[in-house]
């Protein structure tokens, strides 16, 4: 293998991306290796970056394009077939295949994440009822702000979701990749012990307060209602057809949180600095909807700085679980066996990286002179994948250049 590295001198990111690669241990015996698990494992990221959602499809599109292939990796014996490359995907330990991805992810953009969200997805249709197998739900955390993939942990279902959080936070927390970054999540997470875990990283927290801690919600309810004064932010929306206007509060006369409980199993979460209040109202052509959500954060948040970590916690949902439904029909995947939707998962988010952080593609000039400058669209991902597929060029821009 180190022959092939020695043409990668100046393509960090490809080499970075082939020595995590080569680090995942094969599952065959040595003996009856034709196809290494490396090449194996590069046919997969790249044909899921060219618009390719199945192992068939991948297996196609790698052998169209053997000869730009075998410019990385020497792929003697060619690559595999749609059905032996789904076995093979199904025997891959997925454990380390999500490691060697955080690692990549850590080297690759080493810049520390401002705010990091974290949430799960179910992958519908990798159910089994054979063999009674729920479908594949992934918790993954989401760099909001520079859109990236940092990691992710598979559960059996939803229910189990709270288990893979500080697994998740130790993989992130690794060589202080957290440190200084705001975590988001769900309400599922709001208790102590995630709380500890994010302060220990080097951290802070921003936790969503539902009805699953009547009391806390309640505590905080009563704050709001009796604060003389408040730090507030007002912002309004327009598009989808409705108008939402929210506005944002906060307190930080929060020394009662930090108290001693005052009957058991009271919650009690660590270095608390913040309540935050948000107050939506969206006008839809036919009627009104209002909603009222509040937060803990153990940062000092302006209303301002509360209202964009608010909102940017659900860049995971726009950004990335819509992307997988939509872009990479994650959810039409039907994958049930062996470890194939859990690996495939990981090289989604490969792709995702890869294709997102990619520089613009080219555009040729415009036909008819503009009457004034107007500021060029970014590439949807789902064009920026197929254009991977058509233009070999473009691909090796994916794989190569650094991230824009």
């Amino acid at each position: 293998m180190s022959l092939a590295f020695a043409v990668f001198e100046e393509k960090p990111r490809l080499k970075s991306l082939l020595d995590h690669l080569a680090l995942i241990p094969d599952p065959r015996e040595s003996w009856r290796v034709a196809l290494p698990l490396c090449e194996v494992l590069l046919l997969v990221v790249c044909g899921t970056m060219a618009d390719c959602d199945d192992y068939e499809s991948i297996a196609a599109w790698g052998d169209a394009h053997l000869v730009f292939l075998r410019r990385y990796l020497p792929y003697h014996n060619g690559v595999a077939s749609g059905r032996w490359l789904t076995l093979l995907m199904n025997r891959i330990n997925p454990a380390l295949f999500s490691a060697a991805f955080s690692a990549w992810v850590r080297q690759t953009w080493p810049d520390r994440p401002e705010l990091v969200a974290i949430d799960g997805k179910t992958s519908r249709r990798s159910f089994d009822r054979a063999d009674d197998k729920a479908p594949l739900h992934l918790v993954s955390a989401f760099a909001t702000t520079s859109r990236l993939v940092l990691g992710q942990e598979a559960v059996e279902g939803k229910a189990n979701e709270l288990a893979a959080i500080p697994i998740l936070i130790d993989r992130l927390a690794q060589g202080g990749g957290l440190k200084g970054a705001l975590v988001s999540i769900d309400a599922i997470a709001t208790n102590a012990r995630i709380a500890q875990k994010i302060r220990d990283a080097g951290a802070d927290y921003l936790l969503a307060v539902k009805a699953n801690q009547p009391t806390l919600r309640a505590e905080i309810e009563s704050a709001f209602a009796q604060a003389p004064a408040i730090d507030a932010d007002v912002d309004h929306d327009k598009g989808h057809g409705r108008i939402e206007q929210r506005t944002v509060s906060v307190i930080k006369e929060v020394e009662w949180l930090n108290g001693e409980r005052r009957f058991p199993g009271e919650l009690r979460l660590p270095q608390a600095a913040t309540i935050i209040r948000v107050k939506s109202r969206a006008q839809l052509s036919d009627r009104c909807r209002s909603e009222t959500r509040y937060y803990i954060s153990s940062a000092a948040l302006s209303a301002k700085l509360a209202a964009q970590a608010v909102r940017g916690h659900w860049g995971i949902e726009n950004r990335l679980h819509w992307v997988l439904d939509v872009v990479f029909a994650d959810d039409q995947s039907r994958l049930r066996k062996g470890h194939g939707a859990r690996n495939m998962a990981v090289a989604r988010h490969f792709a995702i990286n890869l294709v997102t952080s990619a520089a613009e593609p080219e555009r040729p000039p415009p036909l008819k002179p503009q009457r004034k400058a107007t500021k060029p669209r970014r590439t949807s991902i789902r064009l920026r994948r197929k254009i991977v597929g058509w233009s070999q060029a473009y691909l090796t821009t994916a794989l190569q250049t650094d991230p824009r």
